[in-house]
C-alpha cells in the first residue's frame, strides 16, 4: 500500500476547510507575482530619469509610476493577508482535530502504554507536534507557493531586459541552491529526528524532575541527584553543539553565495562597459542591483521551508506512533454485551504474566509479573505486600484492566475481564491510588465524576463519609470551590480523601486500594483510614460486603485481613493469614520484624524528645 504524503495526511484532518488551504496557495501565487510589478515601475522610473538627465524636471511620469508601484505593492499585501487568513482557518482546524484524535486515543490506551511514553513526551506530542503542523499549513505552504512563483517571475524580469546580466545574477542562485540541497538532504532528516528525540527526552525528564522537587527540597539534594534529567540536558547540549558546528561551513558558504550577486553584477558591468557606458546598460545594471536582493530572500524562504517540511514530517511520524498504539480489544456483539455479566464479586488470576517492555515475553526475571495465580472470594479483604518493584501495583492495575496480560487470564465473577464490557467492568470496580489527582474543577465536579447523575445530597453524603467535612468548611465556596489553577490547592492527604469520596459515591462492589495512605500526614492518615473503613463497608447496612484488594506498606493495617500475598520479583512467594505467615518464619515474618522494630524506634525517639 502506497504511503500517504504528509500533505495528504494533514488534509485528512481538514474536513470541509481543506479548500481554504488550496485557495491560500492560489492567493499567495497571485500576491508573489503582483509583488514583482513594482520592480517594473522602478525600471520605468530609472529609464525616464536617465533619458532626461541632467534635466530631471522633464521626467513627468515618475510620480505616476511611483504611485502605481505603491498601489501594486498594497494590493499584493492585501492578497497575501487574505491567503494567510484562509491558510490559518484550515491550519487551526487541522491542529484542533489532531489534538482531539490524539486525546481520544490516549484516553483509550492501556495505562502501561501511557506509562511507557511518559507524561512529558505525550504532552509534547499533543501540543508541539500539532503546533508544528499548524505552522507548516498556515505559513510555510502558502509561502512555498509564493516562493515557487517568485523565481518564475524573477526569471522573466532578469532575462527580458539584459539576458547577460540576468544569467550572471543566476550564478550565485545556482551555487546557493546546491549548498541548500546539501544542508537539507537525508542526513538532515535524520538529524532533525535526533533533535526532536533529544527535546522529547528532556521534556519528559523535566516533568519527572518537577514532580520530584518536594523530595529534592526535603532532603537537600541538587539537580545532580536526578541523573536522568541531567543526562538528558547534557545529551541535548552535546547534540546541538555538534549540529551547529556541522552546519557552520555550509551556512557560511550559502550566505556568501546568495549575498555575492552584487560581485558578479559589478564584474559583469566592468566587462560589458569596456567599449564605453551606455544609458541602456547603466539602466539595466542599476535595475538588477535593485531587484537581486529578492533572490536571496526567496532562497532563504525555501531553505526554511525545507527545514519546516522535515519538522512536520517528524511531527506526523510521532503523531502516527501514538495513534498506531493498539487499544485494548473490546467485545462488540450484542450477545456478549448481555451475557458477559460477572456472577459475583470474586477475583481470580490464572498463571498471569506481564512485562512492560515486550509484546510477548517468555517467563523471565524482567517480567513485572511471572506466572501469578491467586483467588479472592466475594467479600474477602486481601492484601499485597513486598518490596518496591515486586509487582504489587502492576497486579492491581491488571485487575482493573489498565492493560492485558501477555499470558494467563483474570476473571471477575468467573468471567474473563476481556469479555466484560468496559462500562460493566468500570461499574464493578473502584480504585484509590497512592497518589490521587484531582482535575481543575470544583470539589463537586471532581466527586461526581464517579456518578455524573448524582444529586448534591448524595455527593455531600459521600464527602461526609470520606471525612471531608473539615476540608469543605475551610473552602471559600464549599463544595463549589475550584481546585487547582486559579483555585485552591489541597494537600496530598486531602486530595486522597476527596478521591475516596469519589469511590464511595460510585459504590462499586470491588475495591482496589494502592497504598492509599502513602502521602498522608499523621492527622490525615487517621482520617483517610476512617474514610477507607466507610468505603469498604458499602453504602448501607444491607449492602453486601465489598471485595477488597489492597496494597500495603504499613503492615499494622493488614493484621485482620483474610489473606496476605507476598510478592517478590513478580512472583507470589508466600500467602496466608497474618498469624500463619508469622509462624512460617519466612519473608513476611522478617518484614514484620523489621516493621515492628522501626515502629518501636520511632515511638522511643518521640518519647525521648
Amino acid at each position: 500500500m502506497k504511503k500517504q504524503s504528509n500533505l495528504s495526511r494533514l488534509m485528512g484532518y481538514a474536513g470541509s476547510k481543506r479548500i481554504l488551504t488550496y485557495l491560500s496557495w492560489v492567493l499567495s501565487v497571485m500576491s508573489a507575482l503582483l509583488a514583482l510589478v513594482p520592480f517594473w515601475y522602478i525600471w520605468r522610473i530609472i529609464h525616464d530619469i536617465l533619458e532626461v538627465s541632467p534635466d530631471f524636471s522633464q521626467a513627468g511620469n515618475v510620480t505616476g509610476y511611483g504611485w502605481s508601484a505603491v498601489l501594486f505593492a498594497v494590493i499584493s499585501i492585501v492578497i497575501y493577508i487574505a491567503a494567510l487568513m484562509c491558510s490559518h482557518i484550515s491550519a487551526f482546524r487541522v491542529a484542533a482535530n489532531i489534538r482531539k484524535e490524539l486525546l481520544r486515543h490516549i484516553t483509550a490506551l492501556p495505562l502501561g502504554v501511557t506509562e511507557r511514553y511518559g507524561s512529558g513526551r505525550l504532552r509534547r506530542i499533543v501540543n508541539s507536534s500539532s503546533a508544528a503542523t499548524e505552522t507548516y499549513l498556515a505559513h510555510r505552504l502558502p509561502d512555498k507557493a509564493g516562493a515557487i512563483a517568485t523565481p518564475i517571475g524573477l526569471l522573466f524580469l532578469l532575462l527580458v531586459f539584459d539576458w547577460r546580466l540576468g544569467l550572471l545574477s543566476l550564478v550565485p542562485v545556482v551555487l546557493g541552491f546546491l549548498i541548500m540541497i546539501k544542508m537539507t538532504g537525508k542526513d538532515m532528516e535524520k538529524r532533525m529526528e535526533q533533535y526532536q528525540n533529544a527535546l522529547a527526552d528532556m521534556s519528559n525528564e523535566a516533568v519527572e524532575y518537577v514532580r520530584g522537587v518536594p523530595v529534592v527540597k526535603t532532603f537537600g539534594q541538587t539537580i545532580f541527584s536526578f541523573k536522568r534529567f541531567k543526562d538528558a540536558i547534557d545529551n541535548y547540549e552535546t547534540w546541538v553543539i555538534a549540529y551547529t558546528k556541522g552546519l557552520r561551513l555550509p551556512m557560511m558558504f550559502y550566505t556568501t553565495a546568495i549575498n555575492g550577486v552584487f560581485a558578479f553584477l559589478i564584474a559583469g558591468g566592468i566587462f560589458f562597459t569596456r567599449g564605453g557606458i551606455t544609458n541602456e546598460l547603466l539602466l539595466n545594471l542599476i535595475f538588477y542591483i535593485v531587484i537581486t536582493p529578492v533572490i536571496g530572500t526567496t532562497l532563504t524562504k525555501i531553505l526554511f521551508m525545507s527545514e519546516d517540511a522535515m519538522i512536520v514530517g517528524d511531527a506526523i511520524n510521532r503523531i502516527d506512533e501514538v495513534l498506531n498504539e493498539k487499544l485494548l480489544p473490546e467485545i462488540k456483539s450484542e450477545y456478549a454485551l448481555v451475557n458477559n455479566a460477572p456472577s459475583d464479586n470474586s477475583i481470580i488470576l490464572e498463571h498471569v504474566s506481564y512485562a512492560y517492555d515486550k509484546e510477548s515475553p517468555a517467563i523471565s526475571k524482567k517480567n513485572a509479573l511471572n506466572d501469578v495465580s491467586l483467588r479472592v472470594k466475594p467479600g474477602q479483604v486481601v492484601a499485597l505486600v513486598g518490596a518496591s518493584g515486586g509487582g504489587k501495583t502492576t497486579l492491581a492495575n491488571i485487575v482493573t484492566r489498565f492493560f492485558d496480560p501477555q499470558k494467563g487470564r483474570i476473571l471477575i465473577g468467573n468471567v474473563d475481564i476481556r469479555d466484560i464490557p468496559k462500562e460493566t467492568l468500570m461499574n464493578k470496580v473502584s480504585f484509590v491510588f497512592q497518589n490521587s489527582h484531582l482535575i481543575n474543577a470544583s470539589i463537586l465536579e471532581n466527586v461526581c465524576m464517579a456518578k455524573p447523575n448524582a444529586t448534591r445530597e448524595e455527593i455531600a453524603h459521600a464527602l461526609e463519609a470520606a471525612q471531608c467535612l473539615d476540608i469543605i468548611e475551610k473552602l471559600p465556596n464549599g463544595i463549589d470551590t475550584i481546585v487547582g489553577t486559579k483555585g485552591v490547592y489541597l494537600s496530598g492527604g486531602e486530595q486522597q480523601r476527596i478521591a475516596i469520596a469519589r469511590a464511595i459515591l460510585k459504590n462499586a462492589p470491588i475495591l482496589i486500594l494502592d497504598e492509599a495512605t502513602a502521602f498522608a500526614d499523621p492527622d490525615n492518615e487517621v482520617r483517610v483510614q476512617q474514610a477507607l473503613s466507610a468505603l469498604s463497608k458499602g453504602a448501607s447496612k444491607d449492602s453486601p460486603k465489598k471485595t477488597v484488594l489492597m496494597i500495603a506498606h504499613r503492615l499494622s493495617s493488614i493484621i485482620d485481613v483474610d489473606c496476605i500475598y507476598v510478592l517478590q520479583d513478580g512472583e507470589i512467594v508466600e500467602s496466608g493469614t497474618h498469624s500463619g505467615l508469622i509462624e512460617k518464619n519466612g519473608i513476611f515474618a522478617k518484614m514484620w520484624k523489621n516493621y515492628s522494630e522501626a515502629a518501636e524506634w520511632k515511638i522511643a525517639k518521640e518519647v525521648n524528645a
